[in-house]
């Protein structure tokens, strides 16, 4: 009986050690991920503070035309549109090149003809931007020169150098959200005499939209967010004007922080404006990113249009 007390004592220690160390494992990764959340918090809380004087200037700061801080002027205005007009341009190209490449690859291809693009398709990720900016310099930038006319340091530059970066976001994220279509819908088309074709039109596609939507605003982000391969691509006019070209140099909100912050007098409203940039930059990507993933939780009604289509059928 005592050895069995003894017994009984001892797995009922090793169950409250066992019961201890989950404990302070458990605290251990909610630290873990409550530090994430905190040093996010601070970052917006820094960035927030040191702009606040800028923002405070109101139409002035978000509506003024005019970007001269030697003069005392920060209008962001024609550097927002100018980001939104190369962000916009690069997806189009992406979304055009993207959609129908990622529709070949999960329907059309041969097996062997994925396995050859997929992964050459996502090795463009792992490219740093570095060197495609600087592949854009050496050969995209004199190529539209002596073609177009121009600086050849432009917005098309730009699009092309941001349309090969967002690509492998396009391509992956379509490819797998048409895969991941119910094979019943497709066999269904099929059944009911529709070719091919007709089923990726008609049935895959607008039950793929949440995904392939959700693609197009992730690249948007990255697009918006991306500076070095802009940077070295784009031509950066000291003072920022509304674009009417393609072939016209432009100035970003990525570019105008790396390129000015170096000669920044800190407290100056200069510094101040720089930093309220940066808010305004992760006020456009937090949103995208916001869309994206209500987007990829299929609220947009997706599967409703995909039941309209088959029931027309």
């Amino acid at each position: 009986m005592e050895a069995l007390e003894h017994v009984r004592g001892l797995k009922f220690k090793f169950r409250r050690m066992e019961l201890t160390r989950e404990k302070i494992i458990e605290k251990l990764l909610f630290a873990s991920a409550l530090s994430s959340i905190l040093i996010v918090f601070f970052i917006i809380a820094f960035t927030l503070k040191e702009s606040i004087p800028a923002l405070a200037l109101g139409r002035d700061f978000f509506f003024g035309m005019t970007w001269r801080p030697g003069h005392e002027q920060f209008g962001i205005f024609p550097i927002v549109v100018s980001t939104f007009v190369v962000g916009a341009g690069a997806l189009a190209i992406a979304a055009a090149i993207g959609i129908p490449t990622a529709i070949f690859l999960a329907e059309f291809s041969p097996h062997w003809v994925r396995n050859i693009i997929k992964p050459c398709v996502e090795m463009l990720v792992g490219i740093p931007s570095v060197v495609l900016g600087f592949f854009g310099l050496m050969v995209l930038v004199p190529f539209i020169r002596d073609s177009f006319g121009g600086y050849g340091e432009c917005i098309l530059a730009g699009w092309l150098i941001l349309a090969i970066m967002t690509l492998p976001h396009v391509i992956s994220i379509s490819e797998d959200s048409i895969r991941a279509v119910p094979a019943g819908y497709k066999e269904a088309s099929l059944a009911l005499g529709a070719t091919q074709l007709q089923t990726v039109r008609r049935v895959l596609l607008p039950n793929a939209r949440s995904g392939i939507l959700a693609s197009l605003i992730l690249g948007m982000g990255n697009a918006v967010g991306e500076t070095m391969a802009v940077l070295m691509v784009i031509g950066n006019p000291n003072i920022p004007w509304i674009p009417s070209s393609v072939l016209e140099p432009v100035r970003v909100l990525t570019s105008t922080i790396v390129l000015e912050y170096s000669y920044t007098v800190w407290g100056s409203m200069h510094q101040h404006a720089l930093f309220a940039i940066g808010v305004v930059l992760f006020v456009i990507v937090a949103i995208l990113n916001l869309v994206t993933t209500v987007a990829i939780k299929g609220r947009f009604g997706a599967t409703s249009i995909i039941k309209g289509v088959i029931g027309r059928g």
